[in-house]
This record gives C-alpha cells, structure tokens and sequence, in this order.
C-alpha cells in the first residue's frame, strides 16, 4: 500500500524519485498483495494488483537514499543487514514523516477486517503526503 500511494505521489507532484517496497519473509516471495489492500486502494484510484513481493536485500543501501520501515521487527531486520554508518542512518519510520521521532508502527491489517486496512492506508496516506511535501521543497 505504501508504495502504491507514493508512487501516485511521486506522479501527481512530478517528482524525480523511485520507490520500491519489499519484506523478510521468503514465503510471501513473488506474491502479489493481499486481495483487502487491492480493493482499498483501488477504492482510491490506485491499482497495485500487479505488485509482487521481494526480499529486502543489502544492495538496497546502495541504490536508496531512504529505507523506511512499518514496525520495530522490519526496524532490526533492515538494521541487522547495516554494513555502516551511513546504512543505518537511510532507516527511518515511515510514520516519522507526520509525528517526527515517534517511532510510531503502522499496524499490520492481514489479521484484522476491511476497516483495519482503511487504517494503514489513512495512516500511509498521511505518511506520503508528508513524504512528497518534502520531497517537493528539496525539488
């Protein structure tokens, strides 16, 4: 869902950035997003039904400026593939871009109903407002 919005964000504010997304769990590796996510954000004009799933890798560090994370587990598996310094200053959450310095988790939806998805993609939706806002003034 994150990278759907700011895709969409990065589009309508012609702005020159790449965003990808991906997780740890080689289990959900080449599936596409839950059928939940699709309808919401296709609700809001966004399709992600064609996105698949990848591993987070350690090349991640070298072809992003930011690696931003949803909770405290994603927060240590990105830092655990760290290599410096300046890897571990690139991770961030995601949430910190409406509440600076919270540390605020964007809560998992896959266990909860419809209404648990409105909620991730509210709180996404704040988060990649603030995003582009940011990214626009450095334009």
């Amino acid at each position: 869902m994150a990278e759907g919005l700011m895709q969409k964000k990065i589009q309508d504010n012609g702005l020159n950035a790449v965003v990808d997304s991906c997780g740890f769990e080689s289990f959900h590796l080449g599936d596409n997003p839950d059928y939940r996510a699709v309808k919401i954000m296709k609700r809001n004009g966004i399709d992600i039904s064609s996105h698949t799933m990848r591993l987070f890798r350690q090349q991640d560090f070298d072809h992003f400026d930011h690696i931003l994370v949803m909770d405290q587990t994603h927060f240590r598996n990105v830092m655990r593939y760290a290599r410096t310094d300046a890897d571990r200053q690139k991770v961030d959450f995601i949430m910190n871009a409406t509440d600076y310095g919270s540390n605020a988790i964007v809560p998992d939806p896959y266990y909860g109903d419809e209404s648990d998805f409105e909620l991730t993609y509210d709180l996404l939706d704040r988060a990649t407002d603030a995003i582009a806002r940011k990214l626009k003034t450095r334009k």
